[in-house]
């Protein structure tokens, strides 16, 4: 028995004297990281967040119209407000303590349970104010209250003063509270950062427009920090989105206005603020609050607006006819966006005491049913916009389906195989920047491309004929596609996830064919690729179309070349003198033109002409209407789009 449960002695080692209780703070000084996450930098800064929330509280609730927050040498922080002050009447329940001196020594005290002094607040757990003190070596606290200043001092949780009445004062009132963190916890070198700290500020002047947030800072606590003030006044009336506006900058967007606003739940339960944007490249957020504290971790409120947003946009698209709107989930509509949403509701309910995750299951339902009308109706006031979003969303759809349906094994660069994709003729020059690749139509003009090329800096990649056309093929085969591959594997950048511009090898990629209705249609199979598989080359402009020449005109040793039949026609009475005759080639495709003429007319970057193709983010929606109309699965979109334009077709165009 002793084996299996211990000696008799050591048994008798442990009894009733064993067991320690713990009583006011002492439990905070013991385990901080209970209360505060730790001991590190983001728990020191977790104090100031604790003391300037209840400031907060006090102007949300229309008590304070101004915060103060000055930090000063020797690591000393103070915030204050102009708000109704900490009660400094004896408390009911210990009559030999003030109120004030309870909230400040008592866990789990404070006026923010019964929901009577504070609609909503930040702090719900009566802990803040307490666990700074706890964790401060010094800690003043001044409450100018109906036209009296009261003043005490504490040290590691236990007044050094009683509470000291210290005379009448005129256009005051509010709380004051210095402290400085306790070096025993904290470590002798850990200091407030003025970054960190303004930033806070910053976010919280942004959460509450009504409120103005006045920073102030030692400026020996500055050096070489050009880029924080040592005074600032901060306030917005913007709220939410002039923090968006400021955080996304120049970025590209896919609308040009964020959609923004402020909505009251029913029943008094609380309010809603959010503002949202969606960007064209990477870099998406979306920062949540609740009653100004930040949920970094997300819950139910952010719930609410993902189901908002993506039933809205779902049912935008059935209401424009868009079947592909079905296939939309939270992460196309959600991943790209940049967002920042706070709530304000009564009781909240956090996940832990450092509240970085919202659990109030009813957050879900109310945010939702207020941003989704709001939502509805900005799409339904700017139609334009709105089919521009939808047609954004849906291509991060289908990209997502794509990365789902793709392989796992990973195609290599062109650069690391020992034989070039396809028969590709690779240029020197190692600077992507400074070379292009030119896509034609089979070998025998890829047999002109090459002896007309700067070998340098342009690469030539023929191409059998009508390449697939990926608008209207299966992801099956576009996979299987050889001639696909190729491209894809010369260009190094990759598709789907795997795409990056960086490692595109060629600055410019120029697609080439013949100056024909043959040719016409396979730059427009290829431009449908590029704008479906990798539509980022579009927007960044690095695809571009080569213009050569339809005709040769030449008499006796001049020869002048011809786009088209009108210019042909121009040329012919204009480009030369004399009474001699003017012969008039037709080149049947850029294999028949001779290498020198190609090179001089075509692909010489002095004397050429090239047009850019573009898909600006304004016209996605008309583009990719366009697209599906003209190269989609459905064939009578595209009779329907010819029968609406014969009458302006000419015998000319038709190339008879």
């Amino acid at each position: 028995m002793n084996d299996l449960f211990g000696s008799g002695s050591a048994e008798a080692a442990y009894s009733a004297k064993d067991i320690e209780v713990l009583e006011g703070l002492e439990p905070v000084r013991r385990r901080p990281g209970m209360y505060i996450g730790g001991t590190d930098e983001g728990a020191l800064h977790h104090l100031a967040a604790e003391i300037l929330d209840n400031s907060m509280d006090e102007a949300v609730a229309g008590h304070a119209t101004f915060i103060e927050m000055a930090l000063a040498a020797g690591n000393l922080l103070t915030v204050r407000d102009n708000g109704r002050g900490i009660p400094v009447d004896p408390h009911p329940k210990f009559k030999s303590k003030s109120a004030l001196e309870v909230i400040l020594t008592t866990l789990h005290s404070g006026g923010k349970f019964a929901g009577k002094a504070y609609a909503t607040s930040g702090g719900l757990h009566g802990v803040g104010s307490s666990v700074v003190n706890a964790l401060s070596d010094i800690f003043e606290v001044e409450v100018a209250r109906e036209r009296h200043l009261w003043k005490q001092s504490y040290s590691q949780g236990k007044p050094k003063t009683k509470l000291i009445d210290a005379g009448t004062v005129h256009n005051r009132r509010g709380t004051s509270i210095r402290f400085r963190p306790d070096p025993e916890i904290f470590g002798p070198t850990l200091q407030f950062s003025p970054a960190r700290l303004y930033r806070l500020c910053r976010s919280k002047a942004y959460l509450f427009r009504g409120v103005q947030i006045r920073w102030s800072c030692d400026p020996a606590l500055l050096t070489g920090q050009t880029d924080i003030p040592a005074e600032a006044v901060l306030h917005f009336p913007g709220g939410l989105r002039d923090s968006l506006e400021e955080d996304v900058a120049e970025q590209a967007r896919v609308l040009p206005q964020p959609w923004s606003g402020d909505a009251d739940f029913p029943n008094s339960a609380g309010r809603v603020e959010w503002a949202a944007l969606w960007l064209e490249g990477s870099g998406g957020f979306l920062h949540s609050y609740c009653n100004t504290v930040p949920t970094p971790l997300g819950g139910t409120h952010e719930a609410g607006l993902r189901a908002a947003l993506l039933k809205g946009l779902r049912a935008w698209g059935e209401h424009r006819g868009n079947r592909r709107a079905a296939q939309l989930t939270a992460e196309d509509v959600l991943t790209p966006m940049a967002a920042k949403l706070s709530v304000f509701i009564r009781e909240p309910q956090f996940q832990g005491q450092t509240k970085e995750k919202l659990t109030n299951g009813d957050a879900t339902r109310l945010v939702e049913a207020a941003l989704r009308d709001r939502f509805d109706h900005f799409l339904a006031g700017d139609p334009a916009s709105a089919d521009n979003l939808l047609a954004f969303s849906i291509e991060r759809a289908e990209e997502r389906i794509r990365r789902r349906d793709e392989k796992d094994t990973p195609r290599k660069s062109a650069t690391r195989r020992l034989r070039l994709p396809g028969k590709l003729t690779d240029c020197t020059r190692e600077n992507a920047a400074e070379t292009e690749i030119f896509l034609v139509e089979g070998d025998s003009a890829g047999g002109s491309a090459k002896q007309a090329r700067n070998r340098e800096t342009q690469a030539v990649l023929p191409l059998r004929g009508k390449i697939l056309n990926v608008a209207s093929a299966s992801a099956d085969k576009l996979r299987q596609n050889q001639e696909l591959r190729d491209l894809i594997e010369a260009l190094g950048c990759g598709v789907g996830e795997r795409f990056d511009v960086k490692k595109l090898r060629y600055g410019r990629i120029i697609i080439m064919t013949d100056a024909d209705v043959d040719g016409a249609h396979i730059a427009s199979l290829l431009m449908t690729f590029f704008y479906r598989e990798l539509p980022e080359l579009v927007r960044q402009g690095h695809l571009y179309l080569a213009q050569p020449p339809l005709y040769r005109l030449t008499q006796g040793a001049k020869s002048v070349y011809a786009m088209d039949d009108a210019e042909m026609a121009k040329l012919s009475k204009s480009a030369f003198k004399g009474a001699g005759k003017v012969e008039v080639s037709r080149f049947k495709g850029l294999g028949e033109m001779p290498p020198a003429a190609l090179k001089e007319t075509t692909m010489d970057p002095a004397k050429r002409t090239l047009l850019k193709v573009m898909a600006p983010p304004e016209t996605r929606a008309a583009t990719n209407e366009l697209v599906e109309k003209l190269m989609g699965r459905r064939p009578e979109l595209r009779f329907q789009f010819i029968q609406e334009r014969a009458q302006s077709v000419t015998v000319a165009e038709l190339d008879v």
